[in-house]
């Protein structure tokens, strides 16, 4: 038997069902805030990502020549995807652009809890311009999105690349080692790190500021430790989301996101429940257009990892109900079959949920299937009802079941009232 390849899913109707609510509802938050959907190729030019994170990204690629001899590769993120986007389309359009994408991406790493080499990405950014209130409107809708989803825990950490790009240039580093020095301190390697640093002359006493910088945790009074104008940005983009009603977000210095393009701001957002990997979004103010062939132009957003939300749901304890059937339709005999489809037909049309026997099974098979697939009501058609247009409706979880008319099916369900379709929530 072959299986899905490693570090993929098949996933089976109850769960897309469950995926598709709440994908559902990252769109909308999206959508009520401003932004438009845009969609980018599952493959892209290798160059794009190499461009954007260096030519060690190779080694998590999923890349290949194409028929043309092109160097192409599955996409391991979408910022870079849009970005291109934008320079190709979008360049000329009135500032700012807001847009969201949702899709998959491909890395090949070692698979894990909530992280496979296929996962699924929601993301947003903003183009034209670096301000306080462009970091606060991409802070606001992220966490609008978790919240929308109804994830209980979550924490908001807020820093600025600014404060230790300007410390580590005082301290000396140069310019080429300065990215593998952030991307030590992001995943608080502080050994390595200070391995690289004392490599380069870096004094202990000064290795030691700066670590206690990626240590400075809490309100906006921390910032009074930051010199220069990154404090003073920072308090006006946590004024600018308290007056969107943003409470759950804390100062950390120690935020660095580890990548080169990143410019001031940068946020991510944890899930408790999740244990060591409770990251389950980040993003920050970066600048990538220029890279692509384009003009520089400022931007913010960031990325949710549709996965690993999901996982932490689950762990909290959130359960999603698929939504049943409404009807299931059972002829009598087969001469009622012809009946049941045109019924069928009529149901599905006004935007009931409506399956028919296509098996050809006896009465009481076929009731058993509706039972099975937690129809909410069963219909059979015999032929003594099609003679006065009328059918019986069974209530699937009583039992109960009554003679009506054809017409009289969508009211005596409780679908329609006064109008208005119901469901069985409401």
């Amino acid at each position: 038997m072959i299986q899905s390849p490693r570090g993929t899913r098949d996933f089976l109707p109850n769960e897309m069902e469950r995926r598709r609510y709440y994908e559902n509802i990252l769109r909308t938050k999206a959508s009520v805030h401003g932004f438009r959907e845009i969609q980018t190729p599952i493959f892209e030019e290798a160059e794009l990502f190499i461009l954007r994170s260096g030519p060690n990204i190779l080694n998590e690629l999923y890349a290949f020549k194409d028929k043309g001899d092109r160097d192409i590769a599955l996409r391991p993120e979408m910022t870079a995807p849009s970005i291109r986007l934008f320079v190709n389309n979008m360049s000329n359009d009135p500032k700012p652009i807001k847009v969201f994408y949702f899709g998959q991406c491909f890395r090949y790493e070692r698979p894990q809890s909530g992280r496979y080499r296929e996962f699924f990405q929601f993301g947003a950014e903003i183009i034209g311009s670096a301000t306080p209130e462009t970091d606060a409107e991409v802070i606001s809708a992220a966490v609008a999105m978790i919240k929308g989803l109804k994830l209980k825990e979550f924490k908001v950490r807020i820093g600025h690349i600014g404060v230790l790009r300007q410390k580590l240039t005082d301290a000396g580093v140069p310019g080429e080692k300065m990215a593998e020095v952030l991307q030590k301190l992001d995943k608080k390697a502080y050994e390595e790190a200070k391995l690289i640093l004392g490599g380069i002359g870096v004094s202990k006493e000064t290795i030691e500021e700066i670590f206690n910088i990626t240590e400075t945790v809490g309100g906006p009074e921390v910032l009074d430790k930051v010199e220069g104008d990154a404090g003073e940005y920072l308090r006006k983009v946590l004024a600018f989301i308290k007056a969107a009603g943003i409470t759950e977000a804390e100062v950390d210095l120690g935020v660095v996101r580890g990548l080169d393009y990143y410019t001031g701001m940068v946020f991510e957002v944890e899930a408790p429940v999740l244990g060591a990997e409770k990251q389950i979004c980040g993003g920050g103010s970066y600048t990538l257009s220029e890279l692509f062939g384009g003009e520089k132009v400022f931007s913010t957003g960031f990325a949710l990892g549709f996965d690993r939300v999901l996982l932490a749901l689950e762990r909290e304890g959130h359960t999603h109900k698929s939504r049943p059937l409404d009807v299931y339709m059972v002829p009598a005999s087969d001469d009622m079959r012809i009946r049941v489809f045109e019924i069928t037909g009529q149901l599905r049309a006004i935007g009931v949920s409506a399956d028919v026997d296509i098996m050809g099974r006896k009465m009481a098979k076929a009731m058993k299937y509706a039972s099975a697939i937690d129809a909410r009501f069963a219909v059979i058609v015999g032929k003594e009802e099609a003679e006065s247009d009328s059918v019986v409706l069974r209530d699937m979880k009583t039992g109960e079941q009554k003679v009506v008319k054809t017409g009289e099916i969508f009211r005596e369900m409780g679908l329609i009232r006064d109008g208005y379709f119901l469901t069985e929530d409401n």
